[in-house]
């Protein structure tokens, strides 16, 4: 199995994303994209919950790109003592497929986004047995993302 999308970010969590962009920016000298706030984020579980929460994240406007999402403690996204880098993401153009694919390889699904009933929508997760974390995203999503996420804000 191979993503035809290709790899194009690094998730990372951090405490709080301002903090992160400005520390990054001076060690690094990155760019960043807008921070995106969502309220009411609907994802599924690997139980199989639905759960709605909030995420707050950006991207570094040059690829390959560095996602900071803001810590959110009881989900997916806390900080820990061993390293913050949170995932591996990579486009997926069939992303229904390459979500059952993952999940037929040892690889099961840790969260997916939905909307309704309907899932995998936009990402998901996967954790092989390394403890690697994988994202797959909608490569339908790369235009808008292109435009929006990966931009330096206009002032």
């Amino acid at each position: 199995m191979a993503l035809s999308g290709g790899l194009y970010h690094v998730g990372i969590v951090v405490p709080d994303v301002e903090t992160a962009q400005a520390h990054f920016t001076e060690l690094l000298g990155i760019e960043w994209g807008p921070v995106l706030v969502t309220e009411a984020f609907d994802i599924r579980d690997g139980e199989g919950s639905d759960l709605t929460l909030p995420n707050k994240l950006c991207y570094s406007t040059a690829a390959p790109h560095l996602e900071l999402i803001e810590e959110l403690p009881g989900s997916v996204w806390v900080c820990n003592e061993h390293s913050n880098l949170h995932h591996v993401g990579y486009w997926s153009d069939a992303l229904p497929a390459d979500h059952e694919a993952f999940a037929a390889t040892q690889c099961p699904m840790e969260i997916c986004g939905r909307n309704g009933a309907q899932v995998p929508v936009n990402f998901a997760y996967h954790r092989d047995p390394l403890g690697v974390r994988f994202e797959l995203v909608d490569a339908a999503m790369k235009p808008l993302m292109e435009e929006f996420m990966f931009r330096t804000p206009l002032a």
